[in-house]
């Protein structure tokens, strides 16, 4: 599996940057459809994407970093190469909350709003670019057997042939999740007129499925004996639960 695309003035320009490119500039054109849908501004929405999106790749560079301190303080130069993957979601999304809630509270915009309108977007990029993962050959599980593998398409079994041994495709597993997710949320985004529900929903079951699909992988960031997206992501879990539980019922 060829992780370059082509080359461009004598640079490599990779699928992993290509694929996270078409996530982010396909989400960015279908925040017009769900800004109309919740009657919000678009143009607010472009400034608050502006100013997310580049705290969103710092954020997400950095959690990784973070979570492999003791390489990048032997490897300092490479704090900076993300070209060859080494971007962790939950430090994006983290990241471009507080830039987003900063950016909302100085001008005074709902930012639950806003973050509901963003979110089908968030995990429809994040669906696309787990793709890019795939032509790094990287985000993969542990192995199987040929017999496992050979029940998906064929380009699928090369990719996931790697040095020798057949890994399980995780990137593709929380790429049809995400998918689903992004259905259940276009669905969610018309239905219900509650303000946060289907921001929280998107984290709620992003959570699900990476809690589940991340016990499959083989290159977890690491807390000790813990893996770190598991963590995150029950507290993702039990955050939509509560809130759930808040707008729904305690309200009543």
């Amino acid at each position: 599996m060829n992780p370059i695309a082509f080359n461009l003035f004598g640079i490599d320009v990779r699928w992993y940057g290509i694929l996270i490119s078409i996530g982010m500039i396909i989400g960015i054109i279908l925040t017009y459809y769900t800004c109309r849908i919740k009657q919000l501004s678009y143009d607010r929405m472009m400034d608050i994407i502006l100013i997310a999106l580049p705290a969103a790749i710092v954020g997400a560079r950095f959690y990784y970093v973070l979570f492999n301190l003791s390489y990048y303080s032997a490897n300092p130069s490479e704090i900076l190469n993300i070209r060859q993957g080494g971007l962790a979601i939950h430090g994006g999304v983290i990241f471009a909350l507080i830039a987003a809630f900063l950016y909302t509270r100085k001008k005074k915009l709902n930012l639950s709003g806003y973050a509901d309108a963003a979110a089908p977007s968030l995990i429809l990029a994040q669906a696309i670019g787990r793709w890019g993962n795939f032509f790094n050959q990287e985000a993969h599980g542990g192995q199987v057997s040929f017999d496992f593998i050979s029940h998906f398409p064929k380009f699928i079994q090369k990719g996931m042939y790697i040095e020798g041994a057949y890994y399980h495709p995780t990137f593709l597993y929380e790429s049809l999740w995400n998918i689903v997710v992004f259905v259940v949320l276009l669905q969610l985004i018309r239905r219900t007129k509650k303000k946060g529900v289907v921001f929280f929903t998107y984290i709620g079951l992003y959570s699900l499925g990476r809690f589940v699909i991340e016990g499959l992988r083989t290159d977890s960031l690491m807390l000790g004996p813990i893996r770190v997206a598991q963590l995150v992501s029950l507290s993702g879990i039990v955050a939509w639960i509560l809130y759930l539980y808040f707008i729904y019922y305690r309200k009543k």
